[in-house]
């Protein structure tokens, strides 16, 4: 046994112990990265309060001691205006017809609108998959607002799904930790019978060049125009170590290219004499640090990669 008493593989498991993979989706900034950090317990997706910050399908692994939820955070759904938006929308579709259930984030402080509409009916489509329909942000509205919110989703499920709707509709501040624990069970409820399908104690399995690149890049976007979330990509283009350093003290030389469509938009990233640049740098290297574990220098490039959203070869090159 192991020391919270579960059963260990080569006892087996309880019987009644489920696994599997859930993903939550959701017009951008609907606090779906927020939700899967708050439900894994620490930080393994990049929040903003700028909308369609995430790019890669990050997995949240949440052990219990009754199942392990694997939480897959996709890109928001969109109707998509670029290549970008196209390749982000089909890396969506191919997420939602491997997972076993989905939770569907809806914002509480914001009206359902046309976007959540379209998100419902690309659902509709998802043939016997269990939707949870997951009213997000419910620490920014008071008591009468979230009822009224309540309702308004309940007359979305009906309309998309059928007189049953959704299979669950569960309020949640990721925030404040409202409910967050009563979200993890609902979705357990929907995974199948089954052995962990990591390792306990992991809690992603993202390779760490790319969460170095979303740190950076999280750190890129605070307090920027509009127009620069989707025009950022960030590559990491070695991590090594630093020769000559004691295993005592070891540090990692990280290497990172940070790539904007147009000149307008690298004097924006590098800021007045390269003051926000630095500030970017020192914000994401404590990221890093606390993620590796390890003293980091963070060199940072910041390069025109003109249209890349437009562009096959540049969206192949850097990663999409």
């Amino acid at each position: 046994m192991s020391d919270n008493g579960k059963l260990l593989p080569s006892g087996g498991w309880p019987e009644d112990y489920r696994s599997g993979f859930t993903s939550f989706v959701g017009r951008p900034n609907a606090g779906k990265s927020t939700l899967t950090n708050a439900l894994v317990g620490q930080k393994v997706a990049i929040t903003s309060a700028k909308p369609q910050t995430t790019r890669h399908t990050i997995r949240g692994i949440v052990h219990r001691d009754d199942a392990q939820l694997v939480l897959v955070d996709t890109p928001g759904l969109h109707r998509p205006r670029t290549l970008l938006g196209q390749r982000l929308n089909d890396l969506v579709a191919e997420t939602l017809s491997e997972v076993d259930a989905i939770g569907f984030c809806i914002p509480a402080n914001e009206k359902i609108g046309p976007g959540d509409r379209f998100i419902a009916t690309q659902l509709a489509q998802l043939q016997r998959k269990p939707i949870i329909a997951i009213v997000t942000k419910a620490d920014l509205v008071d008591r009468e607002q979230l009822a009224a919110q309540l309702l308004a989703v309940t007359e979305l499920g009906s309309q998309n799904f059928g007189p049953e709707g959704f299979a669950a509709i569960v309020p949640v501040s990721a925030v404040s930790e409202f409910q967050v624990k009563e979200v993890a069970d609902v979705l357990v409820q929907q995974l199948p019978l089954g052995p962990p399908l990591y390792p306990d104690g992991e809690l992603t399995d993202e390779p760490e060049s790319i969460m170095v690149a979303e740190l950076v890049r999280e750190a890129a976007l605070e307090g920027v125009r509009d127009e620069l979330p989707h025009s950022l990509a960030v590559v990491v283009e070695e991590m090594l170590p630093r020769e000559g350093r004691s295993e005592n003290n070891p540090m990692l030389d990280v290497h990172v290219s940070l790539y904007v469509e147009r000149p307008s938009q690298k004097a924006i990233v590098i800021g007045r004499g390269g003051s926000r640049l630095r500030e970017v740098g020192t914000n994401a290297r404590k990221g890093i640090e606390a993620l590796l574990g390890t003293k980091v220098y963070l060199d940072l490039h910041v390069k025109v990669a003109k249209d890349w959203q437009r562009d096959p070869k540049q969206l192949g090159r850097l990663g999409f």
